[in-house]
């Protein structure tokens, strides 16, 4: 997981990134995701190309990256 200025955390919210998997896509750039812990949540995945099945990095209900 990439790190905001090498601090482990975001300078902008102190809030970090967090892995959830895509369950399913919905209409308008919106993901129902299983955050592995925490239940289910809908995020927006308009910043990425991401499908069911995939592991998001999440920050502030906004998937910002796809892990490989």
């Amino acid at each position: 997981m990439t790190e905001c200025a090498g601090e482990g955390h975001c300078t902008t919210c102190a809030d970090e990134a967090r892995p959830a998997v895509v369950l399913r896509l919905l209409d308008d750039g919106f993901a129902d995701v299983d955050t592995g812990g925490g239940g289910i949540e809908r995020i927006s995945v308009a910043l990425v190309d991401a499908g069911a099945g995939d592991t998001v990095l999440v920050h502030a209900k906004e998937a910002i990256g796809v892990v490989t």
